[in-house]
C-alpha cells in the first residue's frame, strides 16, 4: 500500500496509510525511531482488513517517510501533527493504539478528543520518558555534548545506528507531562507491558493507571515480554485486549 501524505502549515508532510471500513476505528501510534512498517502495526493492518475495519497508521515528523529531521522533532510537534490527523482522516469514535512513546503521544491526543475515543491500548507504554527515563540516564559527557551542540547522539540497542536526542526536545517535553497530573478519562484504558522489557520498566505502566481516572483501566503483564511486544503471543494479547474494546464500545452501559 502507498503511503499518502498529509501537508501541514510549515510545508512538512506527514506520511500515513488509511484503510476505510466500519467503526470504531483503529488508530496506531509509532514509539520513538520506529515506523509504520513495524510488526505490530503491519498486523493491526492486516487484522482490520480482515474485519473491513478503519484503520490508521503513520510516521510522526522526522520518521519513517515522513519529512523532517527526528532531532528537530518534539512531543508537542508530534501531539498536534495527531490531532491533524485524527481529526481530518477519521470520523465516529476511535481506539487510540501507542507503542512505547506513542502511547505519550496517543494519551494527549485522547486528552484533548475526549469524545473521540472509544478505548485506549498502551504497548510498554513511555510517558513523560525525556523525564523519567532519559534524564536520569545521561552520562556526564552526554550532558556536556548536549548543552555545547544541542544534540546527542544515543546509541541503539535496536540497530547499529545512534539516534538523535536534542536538548531541545528535552526541555520542551516538560510542557507535556502526564504522570504528575490527574487525567479523567471516560474510554477504557488496557495497558500492556513485558516483564522482561530492558528499556521501560513495568512500573510506568502501574503510574500511568493511577493517573488515568477512569472505571474501566487495568494493566496486563506479558511473562517474558520485551519492549517490542512483537512476538505472536505478545500480538494474541493485543488482540484479546482490542476484542474487549469493542465490546465495550458495542455495548457502552456495561
Amino acid at each position: 500500500m502507498t503511503a499518502e501524505r498529509l501537508s501541514r502549515p510549515d510545508g512538512h508532510e506527514i506520511a500515513f496509510r488509511r484503510q476505510k471500513g466500519r467503526g470504531p476505528g483503529i488508530v496506531f501510534f509509532s514509539g520513538f525511531n520506529s515506523s509504520m512498517a513495524g510488526t505490530k502495526a503491519s498486523w493491526l493492518a492486516e487484522r482490520c482488513a480482515r474485519e473491513q475495519r478503519a484503520f490508521i497508521r503513520f510516521d510522526a515528523f522526522g520518521h519513517g517517510a515522513s519529512s523532517g529531521r527526528l532531532a528537530e522533532g518534539t512531543v508537542g510537534r508530534w501531539k498536534e501533527d495527531a490531532l491533524a490527523l485524527l481529526d481530518r482522516l477519521t470520523e465516529g469514535p476511535q481506539i487510540v493504539i501507542g507503542s512505547s512513546m506513542g502511547a505519550w503521544i496517543a494519551l494527549l491526543v485522547a486528552e484533548a478528543r475526549r469524545e473521540r475515543i472509544a478505548g485506549f491500548v498502551g504497548i510498554a507504554s513511555a510517558p513523560d520518558f525525556t523525564r523519567e527515563l532519559i534524564e536520569p540516564s545521561l552520562s556526564e559527557e552526554a550532558r556536556v555534548v548536549l548543552a555545547r551542540d544541542g544534540v546527542w547522539l544515543r546509541p541503539s540497542a535496536y540497530g547499529p545506528d545512534p539516534y538523535p536526542i536534542s536538548k531541545r526536545a528535552l526541555d520542551e517535553a516538560a510542557a507535556h507531562l502526564i504522570l504528575p497530573r490527574r487525567i479523567p478519562v471516560g474510554f477504557p484504558v488496557r495497558l500492556l507491558h513485558g516483564t522482561a522489557d530492558p528499556d521501560v520498566p513495568v512500573s510506568l505502566s502501574y503510574r500511568l493507571m493511577q493517573t488515568l481516572d477512569g472505571p474501566d483501566t487495568s494493566v496486563t503483564l506479558i511473562p517474558g515480554g520485551d519492549h517490542r511486544l512483537s512476538s505472536e503471543r505478545d500480538l494474541d494479547v493485543l488482540g484479546r485486549a482490542i476484542d474487549q474494546l469493542l465490546a465495550r464500545a458495542a455495548s457502552p452501559s456495561r
